[in-house]
């Protein structure tokens, strides 16, 4: 039986559905946006009434009113590779030679081209044609989901278009795209924050980036981002070409990018990125390069990938957009481990889709190789479109009164004595607990990437710093007992100190890795944290380990062993890691579900191997119990090896030590038995 409502429900959700894919995927729009509104508060108002006609594609669902309070590691089905860059003509036809190497010699190759969106790489799945979530690039292999706010950007369909397409409609399928911000967009926003006096945003990029990890979907969609789409993957759906998985996703209602082209051969190839990088400046919204993919998914097949990066697909990169402006002074700032790096005060100049007053001078020799001085006109870009950087002098511009820079020899912040360590660039302020070191590494601990501390940020930092409530970063644990002297600060109140020490608390939690990188050991990126934190049990453990111990982990070579023992060697910093511990922080490696069946095995990796990297072979070996050398010897049980195998090979073919590949390795975990 018919329900008049249900109907009249159903048919403005599909007018509603139709005219926002007309006007944000195809730009043709046949209403107005009044006409658009009333059409949108006639079905709220229905829906309303009747919640029980509701639908998961229904327009009215794009905006939760729900606050996303952490955002949940989720495992990409089908690892999310990087590409491989080229910078010219030249490294263009290297590419198209390797492609041509790994096929079957004389065979015809087509490429397609696409323009290098700027903006944030995404994953959005469907599941029977409906939008069912959205997972970040996050490190190509764990993303974070981002549901609620990919579902406010009106160019994501919340429902596919898959009745031409019918084995897709009661599938699972993911699309990948690249979120992005139009410069019109961008360029308001940072208007209204002008108007308001705060802090204008550096670019479309990093704005975007920004927008999607919003903990509220309502103000990710006043922010108006856009996508473009560029893959489909499916297991209930094969491909001929990367040109016909463009198409579909276009028939399947998804916005794509107009511009791509089939190329026949490189040439054709060079002419598209050349023509692109002359017109750049004319899109509505930012480029960075072009993609440059060979057509054929029976040749992408065929030529595989290596590492993190397909052999069948790189990125054409864009120079670098110039400026210039001139040098009014050399500003020397002091980091956390006390480098102190010149930092060129700039006459604000537009370049690049943001306003520039700062640029890297990297270090005293560059300043002296270049012969930058104070008033000098420089001509400033943006590498990879991103950091400023003075790349020379205009010398003709030069005033006559100009002088060498002059080379402090005090901290610019403490007035202490610098120094240079040999074979470096760099120049240091000895006084450990000069503020800026302390701000530095505070900072750095609470950051993202290391101890991830939800609303301690560096403004509140140098403030609590500034205040004597932080004199190192073991502190942050012993807030708790300052919570009244917090909560009567101005910029704080009650809710915003128990969110803050609520966030200390639950940050105690960390993976070791995290802890470790955290800790601010110079040299020790999070990659060798993790590599460090993966061989040893505990930081007791780390602690103790001589040189030779840590340089038999893969890529731990002297200088991070030397800064690793250095690190521990100092009292202060012991003092700090006694505090950290006593507050509840357990410098431990997880339990993780292990086996026996490498015991006893010793491995050496070499090479590039095909589908993961050597870290994770290493960390495979480790949870079965083998351990990983970074050297070759009669003890070695085997020497895994990939791509591009040097040395070490060469010495386990002489040593007769068993060389197995990633197959086979992957053989023995499988079967559980070693052979």
């Amino acid at each position: 039986m018919s329900n008049p409502v249900r109907e009249k429900i159903e048919k403005l959700r599909e007018e509603i559905n139709e005219h926002n894919y007309r006007y944000y995927v195809l730009n043709d729009p046949i209403i107005s946006d009044f006409e658009f509104d009333q059409k949108l508060k006639e079905l709220q108002e229905l829906e309303n009434q009747h919640p029980e006609f509701i639908t998961p594609d229904s327009p009215t669902q794009r905006v939760g009113s729900d606050l996303t309070k952490n955002f949940p590691s989720v495992e990409h089905k089908f690892p999310m590779l990087s590409l491989s860059n080229v910078y010219n003509e030249d490294e263009l036809k290297d590419f198209d030679r390797r492609v041509r190497e790994g096929l079957t010699p004389g065979s015809e190759i087509n490429y397609v081209t696409e323009l290098k969106i700027d903006g944030v790489s995404i994953s959005i799945h469907y599941k029977n044609s409906f939008f069912d979530s959205a997972v970040t690039r996050g490190d190509g292999f764990v993303g974070e989901e981002i549901t609620p706010n990919v579902k406010t950007i009106r160019s994501v369909p919340l429902r596919a278009k898959t009745e031409k397409f019918p084995e897709l409609a009661d599938a699972e399928f993911e699309v990948r795209g690249e979120i992005f911000m139009n410069l019109e967009t961008f360029k308001k926003i940072n208007e209204e924050q002008e108007n308001k006096g705060e802090k204008i945003f550096a670019n479309p990029r990093n704005l975007t980036a920004g927008t999607i990890k919003l903990q509220d979907p309502k103000i990710v969609a006043s922010r108006n981002l856009d996508i473009f789409v560029y893959y489909l993957l499916s297991e209930n759906v094969e491909f001929d070409s990367q040109s016909q998985n463009l198409e579909i996703l276009q028939q399947l209602g998804f916005k794509i990018n107009p511009n791509y082209r089939v190329c026949r051969d490189i040439n054709e190839v060079v002419e598209y990125c050349n023509y692109w990088e002359t017109k750049r400046e004319e899109l509505p919204y930012e480029i960075d390069g072009v993609v440059v993919k060979v057509d054929s998914v029976e040749q992408q097949k065929i030529l595989g990938s290596i590492a993190k990066s397909p052999r069948w697909a790189t990125a054409f990169k864009f120079k670098a957009k110039q400026a210039t402006t001139k040098l009014k002074k050399i500003i020397w700032q002091v980091g956390r481990t006390g480098a102190v790096t010149p930092v060129a005060d700039l006459e604000p100049v537009f370049l690049a889709g943001s306003t520039i007053s700062r640029a890297t001078l990297h270090n005293i020799e560059e300043i002296e190789r270049k012969d930058i001085r104070e008033g000098d006109t420089v001509v400033i870009e943006k590498g990879g479109d991103v950091i400023p950087k003075v790349v020379k002098v205009v010398l003709e511009k030069r005033p006559p009164e100009s002088r060498p820079a002059q080379i402090p020899d005090r901290c610019p912040v403490c007035n202490s004595a610098l120094f240079k360590p040999e074979e470096e660039v760099a120049i240091y302020c000895a006084n450990q607990i000069c503020p800026a070191q302390v701000k530095g590494s505070i900072i750095h601990f609470a950051s993202r990437g290391a101890m991830d501390i939800d609303g301690l940020g560096e403004s509140l930092i140098n403030l609590f710093v500034d205040l004597g409530y932080l004199k190192s970063y073991a502190d942050i644990y012993y807030l708790n007992e300052k919570r009244e002297e917090l909560i009567s600060l101005e910029r704080l109140g009650e809710k915003s100190v128990d969110n803050l020490l609520a966030a200390i608390e639950e940050s105690k939690e960390r993976p070791f890795a995290k802890k470790l990188f955290a800790l601010g050991i110079r040299y020790v990126g999070s990659g060798a944290a993790r590599l460090l934190a993966e061989n040893f049990d505990s930081l007791d453990d780390l602690m103790k380990a001589d040189s030779e111990k840590l340089e038999d982990i893969p890529d731990i070579g002297p200088r991070i062993s030397e800064s690793v023992k250095s690190f521990f060697s100092n009292e202060e910093n012991l003092a700090v890691i006694k505090r950290l511990k006593d507050a509840g922080l357990k410098f431990e490696r997880e339990k993780t579900e292990t086996s026996d069946l490498f015991k006893g095995k010793s491995f050496v990796l070499t090479g590039t191997l095909p589908t993961m990297t050597r870290e994770e072979a290493g960390e495979l070996i480790l949870k079965n119990g083998g351990t990983v050398s970074s050297s070759v010897s009669k003890k070695t049980g085997f020497v895994l090896a990939g791509e591009k195998a040097g040395s070490k090979l060469a010495k386990a073919e002489k040593l007769g030590v068993k060389i197995i590949t990633e197959k086979e390795f992957l053989e023995m975990l499988k079967n559980g038995v070693v052979s």
